[in-house]
């Protein structure tokens, strides 16, 4: 143990206060078969110039967004990141914070998070946006367990197939051992089936959950899912893109009781998928069943605006019993990056960002469109992401492109294998048109092969 920076007399006075003789009567407990009998198989300690060199080296082997183009998506997208983020995330009164337990020195976490919940809820029409939780996959576990409650005698979920698999994962295992029926719509022609849902919807439907944009990149039909909801008496669970809301109405316009998504496109690098953060807003009758923390804003002793935790039904507090969930947390870092970012782009901002996706997207598509071997499986609105039908196995694509610094797009098949022969591409603000030129160039050496 000589990496610890105590001495021969610290160790010496820790084992007698515990009456031990030596370190190795610590690990009595461990079975002896389980022990390491030999020193363990690593190089030999080197000067920190020399760590520091090799560490460059290994990093060099891989790739990142400055060496590649990327039109990949699936749930995770190259936006613009303006500096000025980073740096605020990076200051140490934020980067280090802890849970603001104690509003009196946790003022500046706390104001931060109040203006990340006024932000998401005015972004998707809602009351009340809680303080974030893990991601887009546990904001829809959330989502799908909150309403369950609120619906008491009903618990059957009608879920469309066009929202994220991995989202729909998370929401299974995350309810397994629950009575819960849950009912999958099948997507048609890039659309939800929106006849299936109506007759899927009944008495004991808790909640009628959709994606729009959808995994496949289709906007759906909110108003037609919202009047099918409320006729039945569900709750109406909306899965969103949130820089879609620059340009779309908000889900709050359809009747949504609880908006949900994926955040990482709000400020946060994609990286390696994660970190990431779920946003979650809901109507104002509902916030007491909402998951994980809510700041509020009040006023002390003197009258002067202050920020405090309220409503923190969650696990770790005193009310354990009471808990609204006990998954969720709070990814202040990341919800911090939004907020910074949503305040720099203002709302012509976000819709200018929005309108810049959406006519890079439609002008690729159009483009790729015309090249042998590829085309569009189904024709319907579409914000950033669309699907390409390729004669040359996706897979194969993403490859060969990838050796010429293009990052062409995922594998829909690898999510689901009716969808084998179509590569997901998403084309965000970030991507110039040279750049779209570029890959439709690519793209068109390729087909028919």
């Amino acid at each position: 143990m000589a990496y610890l920076p105590h001495t021969e007399e610290d160790r010496r006075r820790m084992l007698e206060t515990i009456e031990k003789n030596d370190v190795e009567e610590l690990l009595e407990a461990v079975p002896e078969e389980l022990r390491q009998k030999k020193p363990l198989n690593l190089p030999p300690p080197s000067a920190e110039m020399d760590t520091v060199s090799l560490l460059r080296e290994l990093a060099s082997v891989n790739g990142d967004l400055d060496s590649y183009t990327s039109f990949l998506g699936a749930g995770i997208y190259d936006h613009f990141i303006p500096s000025v983020v980073s740096h605020i995330t990076s200051r140490p009164e934020f980067y280090t914070a802890y849970t603001p337990y104690q509003p009196e020195v946790s003022q500046g976490t706390l104001t931060a998070i109040f203006e990340y919940q006024s932000m998401i809820a005015e972004l998707t029409a809602m009351d009340v946006s809680n303080a974030s939780v893990y991601d887009g996959g546990s904001a829809l576990a959330e989502a799908a367990s909150m309403a369950l409650a609120l619906s008491k005698k009903r618990n059957g979920l009608v879920v469309s197939k066009g929202i994220h698999p991995f989202y729909r994962e998370v929401m299974k295992t995350c309810l397994t051992g629950q009575e819960v029926e849950i009912v999958e719509v099948p997507v048609t022609g890039g659309l939800t089936d929106l006849d299936r849902l109506r007759d899927e919807c009944c008495d004991n439907t808790a909640a009628v959950i959709v994606q729009s944009p959808n995994f496949v990149g289709s906007i759906e039909d909110l108003k037609e899912v919202g009047e099918a909801a409320t006729a039945c008496g569900a709750l109406f669970i909306a899965v969103v893109d949130p820089i879609s809301l620059g340009i779309l109405k908000p889900p709050g316009e359809f009747g949504a009781d609880i908006v949900i998504g994926e955040g990482q496109a709000l400020g946060n690098h994609p990286s390696f998928g994660g970190p990431l953060f779920g946003f979650f807003a809901c109507r104002d009758k509902h916030k007491r069943s909402l998951p994980g923390r809510l700041v509020g804003q009040t006023v002390d002793e003197d009258g002067k605006r202050g920020f405090v935790l309220t409503l923190q039904t969650r696990e770790q507090h005193i009310r354990r019993e009471k808990a609204t969930s006990n998954i969720c947390t709070n990814q202040a870092l990341n919800a911090l990056a939004a907020t910074v970012y949503m305040s720099l782009m203002g709302k012509e901002g976000l819709r200018e960002v929005a309108q810049l996706c959406i006519q890079k997207a439609h002008y690729a598509r159009e483009k790729i469109n015309e090249l042998e071997g590829f085309s569009s499986p189904w024709d319907t609105p579409f914000f950033k992401e669309f699907p390409v039908r390729t004669t040359t196995f996706p897979g194969e694509v993403i490859e060969r492109l990838k050796s010429k610094g293009f990052l062409a797009g995922v594998s829909a098949g690898c999510f689901d294998s009716s969808l084998d022969d179509v590569l997901l591409v998403a084309v965000t603000e970030r991507r110039t048109k040279e750049e779209i030129d570029k890959l439709v160039e690519l793209l068109g050496d390729l087909g028919g092969t």
